[in-house]
């Protein structure tokens, strides 16, 4: 049976004073720059990101969510915690009546006014922004302090560290960067542009990212690509199935472009490279070794 929002709200407020589900708090910026109050040891977490999420497993902090957007899949466990909507606008009736005792989000992708609205619950929402290597890094390192993980946080990140720096260290070696069109969009064809996440791991991978300007996603014609002459074309999306090798397929009916002639067109797992997490060591690696297979 579905209860009305205001229904649910009502039992909200009155839960809120009559049980003690909330932690001794303290001060901490808010969405906006502002003083919020966050528990100091949150047990009831509600994750508004795919990243976030696998990042608290990541700590060794899954155990305290309570509820997860429909994209967060990963790890496996991540699959079972009860949803609250899509990402990266997940419902508001969904997540109030999970109880949370916080809210992690990711700052400029989900809603100002979604995190508005929570706070008006009364219910505390922690943001972070990570925007490349370096400040993923240091988000792992904020949500250990956070959760009380900063051992597990600081053993994550080392790790990152080492393979960032031996992946830097054996493109240096390079003579020449192979131009690079990778495409994370079917219909239309949409590439990465200057300052995201994935034009800084082809450019730490020895790469030329063919997509680079000031638009982030930037939409191509298939002629405006074949223009560009991809010496190596990667082909990613959140879209899985069959949709990989029917893109591939299209691309190597074009005999003439470099990627084709060289047999250097490749499909990769989206997850890997457009998650700040974790493993976008591993999707660094895994891209220096396509662009540059005789260095790894």
């Amino acid at each position: 049976m579905a209860y009305p929002f205001s229904l649910i709200v009502v039992l909200f407020l009155g839960l809120s004073a009559m049980i003690p589900w909330r932690c001794e708090a303290g001060m901490l910026p808010g969405p906006g720059g502002e003083a919020i109050r966050v528990p100091h040891d949150p047990t009831r977490i509600v994750s508004l990101a795919p990243s976030i999420t696998e990042i608290l497993f990541s700590l060794g902090a899954g155990h305290r969510l309570a509820g997860a957007t429909d994209l967060c899949d990963f790890p496996s466990e991540a699959s079972l915690l009860p949803k609250v909507g899509r990402f990266p606008g997940p419902d508001l009736e969904r997540i109030v009546s999970l109880r949370p005792d916080l809210c992690i989000a990711l700052k400029n992708v989900n809603p100002a006014d979604l995190l508005d609205r929570l706070g008006t619950f009364g219910i505390p929402v922690y943001v972070v922004e990570p925007k490349d290597l370096s400040t993923t890094m240091e988000t792992i390192l904020e949500l250990g302090r956070l959760l009380d993980a900063e051992a597990r946080a600081q053993e994550l990140v080392g790790g990152m560290s080492s393979r960032v720096e031996r992946v830097k260290s054996r493109v240096a070696k390079v003579g020449s960067r192979p131009g690079v069109f990778l495409q994370i969009g079917v219909t239309p064809i949409v590439s990465v542009g200057s300052h995201t996440f994935i034009d800084e791991l082809i450019t730490l991978s020895g790469g030329r990212n063919l997509a680079q300007g000031p638009v982030p996603y930037p939409r191509f014609s298939r002629e405006q690509v074949l223009a560009l002459q991809p010496e190596v074309i990667i082909i990613t999306s959140m879209t899985r199935g069959l949709v990989f090798e029917r893109v591939r397929d299209e691309w190597r009916e074009w005999e003439s472009l470099p990627a084709v002639k060289n047999q250097r067109i490749f499909i990769v797992d989206s997850d890997l490279i457009d998650r700040p997490t974790a493993r976008l060591a591993e999707g660094l690696e895994m891209l220096a070794g396509l662009i540059h297979p005789e260095l790894f």
